[in-house]
């Protein structure tokens, strides 16, 4: 048996969802028939898995010990023990982080287990300065809130405790945080706004989404608002802001390639030949500026509402367009 005390992080999670990180050689399926088992309790009660912890709730699993095994910590003290590069902090205080995501970097492993991500890098930040311990946790680590895809960089937030992490989930799932890209595109003469929408499916097996104007079987609606910052007339080349209204994979490119003004770089949706011609092999698109626009309750948060937070520079925007530290 191993007892838990539960602390301020863990207070609000579910306890089939504590279970499953603090014995991570627990299958799902096999917590679903030890949890009819009454193989677990709450403060010496039996207790369903969609139960909320509270702060000082202690509980008790009655599992072998080889499920809590400690792997997945070993995996975390050792990462955060290696020379993990420093990410950009562009915002931060007692509760979140904003960061930079460079091009290439991916926000989380997308297979095995990967030191080099961006989640690494901003919880051995954390580690170093002091603001972290693994050792110290039960189910908690500081985890990122939004992901922008690998080769696309820009903003990024990470919450530092367990409820800004709740905050930011819900103010994400609610629409709450805006987010806003730039991307140069190629091609000119778009009206100076307008919005893009229609209906994505994806192709698994591709990893690419196919944009149509009518709803499909297993297709889902999608929709950005654009504006037109600046024309470079003599290239071809159009600097946009974007902002999304909903957030689908591969979204903005898929939707500015089917409109007719792919993104320059953009190898899976974009034009080889302006690719080529232009030298550029990653995608221009950056995720800039994040506005607070909560509509209901922050909790710990509320502090943060009306505030933007902002890339000062993008250098695709002063290479092609001349455009300085503000892009409005």
């Amino acid at each position: 048996m191993k007892q838990f005390t539960v602390n301020k992080n863990d207070a609000g999670r579910r306890l089939d969802r504590f279970l499953l990180k603090v014995a991570p050689g627990l299958s799902a399926g096999a917590l679903q028939k030890y949890l009819r088992k009454g193989r677990f309790r709450v403060n010496g009660k039996k207790a369903a898995g969609d139960a909320r912890l509270l702060d000082g709730d202690t509980v008790q699993a009655y599992l072998n010990d080889y499920l809590f095994e400690e792997r997945q910590g070993r995996e975390r003290e050792a990462a955060l023990a290696e020379k993990v590069p420093k990410p950009e902090v562009v915002y931060e205080d007692g509760n979140i982080l904003a960061v930079s995501k460079p091009r290439g970097l991916l926000s989380h492993s997308d297979s095995g287990f990967a030191y080099n991500t961006l989640i690494w890098r901003v919880q051995a930040y954390l580690h170093n300065r002091g603001e972290y311990d693994p050792a110290a946790e039960n189910s908690f680590a500081p985890a990122l809130a939004n992901r922008i895809d690998r080769n696309t960089e820009g903003l990024v937030l990470a919450a530092k405790n367990g409820e800004a992490l709740r905050v930011l989930n819900e103010k994400i799932r609610l629409r709450e945080i805006d987010k806003y890209y730039l991307a140069a595109v190629v091609g000119t003469g778009m009206p100076k706004r307008g919005t893009l929408s229609g209906h994505l499916f994806k192709d698994a097996k591709q990893n690419r989404v196919f944009v149509t104007d009518k709803p499909q079987r297993g297709s889902v609606s999608a929709e950005t608002e654009y504006r037109v910052v600046s024309e470079n007339s003599a290239q071809g080349l159009t600097l946009l802001e974007c902002r999304l209204k909903t957030g689908r994979t591969h979204q903005i490119r898929a939707q500015l390639a089917h409109a007719g003004f792919p993104i320059l770089g953009d190898g899976k949706y974009g034009s080889g030949e302006a690719n080529r011609r232009f030298h550029e092999p990653q995608q221009l698109l950056t995720s800039y500026r994040l506005v607070f626009s909560f509509a209901g309750d922050a909790g710990s948060l509320e502090y943060l509402n009306g505030k933007t937070v902002e890339l000062q520079t993008v250098d695709f925007a002063e290479k092609y367009f001349g455009a300085g530290k503000k892009h409005r």
